[in-house]
């Protein structure tokens, strides 16, 4: 038998209820399309994170968390599950809470709201460094894998608590007791699985020193006959830029594709333009710039790629 909590009155409530019956659950994966495909898992493998979880957020009986987000993402879901089994509470308006849950584009737009000492998990996108603003943690996971390794900020990421990390190929591969059972309904996706309990769902890494570096999925474009892996050209202007960047794919009537950069900040776009026709090869040069008020997000709290490659 397989619970869905999302199509319950009270989701959170529907996965202790099926750990009670010692049943699995099926959660909605948290990208970017509208067709979200269904991850099983055991409940346990969620209650086993618990302790590692509440040492990386200092989630704890009498905290208050905010998840502005949807419990449709996972992450959500899984915050609030945890704050129910530990005697947190969660609460509505950011002045209430000790605690958040956020993903980076909502810890740009909402971070102002928490109170200055608040500390705030944030998960669903790569964190880069802050000089400012609320105290921050931050985990790679997916829907798939649960938690992968976790730190301050995506260039401090250190494998999880009870977590094996090892990449083939600039491909990350984990082991741990946080991996779930496959999909729902035989659906097929990213994940992929070897004999010897290693999983992976096709996101890439590298490693710098013992920190592990997620360049993000392997999302690519093949412009002239060259394919360009979007998540290193992404890394290379993430790292110069003042505010958020977004490189995506776009057709293109010749060349077949070609790479598309929004930004926020509109003087990133001087130095970004500059940066990669003096750095980057031909076939990684951004062809189509845009400056947006705000990215748009998914329902689940990511930067929608789709919205923005629609223009």
């Amino acid at each position: 038998m397989i619970v869905r909590p999302l199509e319950t009155d009270d989701p959170v409530r529907a996965v202790f209820a099926a750990r009670e019956r010692g049943v699995v659950i099926a959660l909605a994966t948290s990208g970017t399309t509208d067709r979200p495909r269904f991850v099983v898992r055991d409940p346990e493998s969620w209650w086993a994170s618990f302790p590692a979880y509440s040492e990386l957020t200092g989630v704890r009986a009498g905290a208050t968390v905010w998840i502005p987000g949807p419990v449709s993402a996972t992450m959500n879901l899984f915050a609030a599950v945890h704050a129910e089994a530990v005697g947190a509470r969660v609460v509505e308006e950011p002045g209430e809470a000790t605690h958040a849950c956020l993903t980076p584009a909502q810890l740009d737009r909402l971070g102002d709201e928490l109170k200055p000492e608040a500390v705030v998990c944030v998960a669903g996108a790569r964190l880069e460094q802050r000089s400012a603003g609320p105290q921050v943690v931050h985990y790679y996971g997916a829907a798939e894998l649960s938690f992968v390794a976790a730190g301050n900020h995506g260039d401090d990421l250190q494998p999880f608590d009870g977590v094996e990390v090892e990449l083939r190929d600039g491909e990350i591969w984990v082991r741990s007791p946080y991996v779930c059972l496959g999909y729902a309904d035989g659906a097929a996706g990213p994940l992929r699985t070897d004999p010897d309990g290693w999983a992976t769902v096709g996101d890439r890494g590298r490693w710098s020193g013992t920190a592990l570096r997620v360049l993000g999925r392997p999302g690519t474009v093949t412009t002239a006959g060259a394919t360009v892996v979007i998540a290193e050209v992404e890394e290379q202007l993430a790292r110069i830029a003042r505010g958020p960047v977004v490189v995506f794919g776009v057709p293109h009537a010749v060349l077949g594709e070609v790479l598309a950069v929004a930004v926020v900040d509109e003087d990133d776009l001087v130095v970004l333009r500059t940066f990669a026709r003096e750095q980057l090869p031909s076939s990684h040069r951004p062809r189509r710039w845009q400056v947006v008020d705000e990215m748009p997000l998914t329902a689940g709290g990511k930067v929608d790629r789709v919205r923005l490659a629609r223009g």
